[in-house]
């Protein structure tokens, strides 16, 4: 689903905006099957929680890094309309990805309450500009439905917080609660918000209850105190291998990779990639390579 321009205008109004029925049904259902080959069903992992003790260590040890090991999970970051509304708010084609997280919730695993905080802290070496200039675009994509039991990410409205100064970071637990929204969706539903936009986790109201979501953040490219994950270091992993074969040029260039046109490609450069990505279609990069060495 195309994010329609009232949410886009929604963001630089409010900080978030929340877009129901984002990930088509067959995307969705074969997001949520994938999901099982990383993490234990709810109904697994509620029979004795006692068997997936990891997950009590800490509120983040449900994050997964991409690559993941389907394609029906890696494409999901790749998903055109996510690229699309990421040009659109960022004012930019030259973007890039610069982080992609799955995340497992379980209640009862340990207390998911946190304060609210801006993410920018491990997003940037400096701050947010508070024009549009330098943004970061962070999203979740839930792959579960999120009741107000189900542990909802809590937002406060710009309104509330326009003025603060960006320090403190996180602010005082409870500090806000009377002005956040919790973002209730179901399934398949898209949430986009700025890293100077104060939020936070909350804990389950109810047990037996699970949530999964993917996280997925752009940044326009060149801007060097920005970031989180560099993929090249995950490039040796056959799911990167397969990801990379898998996606149109226009995905693969939100990790870096090489355009068609670089100078980076010529005769040796075609050869060797091709013998790394046996599958990849290589003609794009053949045919802007080679001609622009006259051959």
């Amino acid at each position: 689903m195309r994010v329609p321009d009232k949410n886009l205008a929604e963001i630089w109004d409010k900080g978030f905006t929340t877009v129901q029925g984002f990930l088509d049904p067959a995307t969705l259902k074969d997001a949520q099957d994938a999901l099982w080959e990383i993490y234990p069903r709810p109904e697994a992992y509620f029979a004795d929680p006692s068997q997936h003790a990891k997950f009590a260590r800490s509120q983040f040890a449900g994050l997964r890094y991409f690559p993941y090991p389907t394609w029906s999970l890696n494409k999901v970051c790749v998903h055109p309309d996510l690229i699309d509304a990421a040009e659109r708010l960022l004012e930019a084609k030259d973007i890039e990805i610069y982080k992609v997280e799955l995340w497992a919730k379980y209640s009862g695993a340990i207390n998911y309450d946190q304060p609210h905080h801006r993410d920018f802290g491990n997003h940037s070496l400096v701050v947010p500009r508070r024009d549009r200039r330098h943004t970061q675009m962070t999203t979740f994509i839930l792959l579960s439905d999120v009741t107000a039991v189900d542990g909802p990410t809590k937002i406060v409205p710009l309104a509330h917080t326009r003025d603060l100064p960006l320090k403190p970071r996180e602010r005082q637990f409870g500090e806000f609660f009377e002005n956040e929204v919790s973002i209730e969706a179901p399934a398949g539903s898209l949430l986009i918000y700025k890293t100077d936009v104060l939020h936070r986790g909350s804990d389950f109201a109810a047990p037996n209850r699970s949530r999964f979501v993917m996280l997925v953040d752009f940044q326009e490219r060149g801007w060097r105190w920005q970031g989180k994950m560099s993929w090249p270091d995950h490039a040796g992993r056959p799911e990167m291998v397969e990801a990379m074969e898998r996606m149109s040029p226009r995905q693969r260039d939100l990790f870096g990779w090489p355009p068609a046109g670089s100078e980076y490609w010529n005769e040796q450069t075609l050869s060797d990639v091709a013998e790394r990505y046996p599958r990849m279609d290589m003609t794009p990069y053949r045919e802007t390579g080679l001609s622009r060495s006259g051959r």
